[in-house]
């Protein structure tokens, strides 16, 4: 199957500028050396991934005709068929690793979720999103962009949003631009409190996002009389991952 059928047959958009291709790898920090791409279809980032020499390079693609394209290719290269967001990837490395990939937009929320579960592993990632969502990662609080991906990965990552790609540089070119982020693993281990109740307080703030976090977090089932009246009064978008931090300490006293 040539390159211009398979891109019809998969109903993907394909990447198509290179220059864009190796912009988006010689983002990867130079010290990563465990190295999983998602998605790879054709390669058009996988021709430049090998040449960095990775000692554990990956690739998991849950497309079989992408599979067997890669395995004629690049005979050598380690191809996981299957999904991403139903692998064992910890089981893949025993130690941490970096993610790259021109990721499938209709799953790149879900991804990011699963890196966050990943975070102690997961030392970097290096991806292409749909504008949308690669804003929204970015974002800081106050921003009405901000929402449950900023602040739970922002806790654990230092988030850059690298730059735009135009939709003109993909076949077929999908009706919305995309742009290109960058999370770099902080040198934070663990919180200072419940992560599990942390997660649960980002989520209630923002899944009723116009109300205020007083109204919102009653979906918890736990009092709030002490927590400060300040942060209760505003909205989540409002709140620094330290203020939903201080926050989850006071209730985690409930528990």
């Amino acid at each position: 199957m040539n390159e211009v059928r398979a891109k019809k047959f998969l109903g993907q958009h394909f990447l198509t500028d290179e220059s864009i291709a190796k912009r988006i790898v010689d983002s990867l920090s130079s010290d990563v050396d465990a190295l999983l791409e998602i998605g790879p279809g054709m390669g058009v980032l996988t021709k430049y991934l090998i040449t960095r020499g990775d000692t554990h390079f990956r690739v998991v693609e849950i497309d079989r005709e992408s599979v067997a394209w890669l395995h004629e290719h690049y005979p050598s290269l380690d191809v996981i068929e299957g999904d991403f967001l139903k692998l064992d990837v910890s089981a893949l490395y025993d130690g941490s690793f970096a993610i790259i990939g021109n990721f499938p937009y209709n799953i790149s929320s879900q991804i990011l979720f699963k890196v966050f579960d990943l975070r102690s592993q997961v030392v970097e990632v290096v991806g292409m999103f749909q504008k949308e969502v690669a804003e929204r990662v970015a974002a800081g609080p106050g921003s009405k962009t901000y929402g449950i991906l900023s602040v739970l990965l922002s806790a654990f990552y230092d988030i850059e949003y690298l730059f735009t790609v135009s939709e003109n540089v993909f076949n077929p070119p999908p009706k919305v631009k995309s742009a290109v982020i960058k999370l770099r693993r902080n040198d934070v281990k663990a919180l200072e409190c419940d992560e599990k109740l942390f997660v649960q307080v980002v989520k209630a703030g923002f899944n009723q996002r116009r109300k205020t976090l007083r109204n919102a977090l009653r979906t918890l089932g736990l009092p709030l009389d002490n927590v400060d009246a300040t942060l209760l009064a505003s909205r989540a978008e409002q709140l620094s991952v330290a203020q939903f931090i201080e926050i989850t300490k006071t209730l985690q006293q409930c528990l």
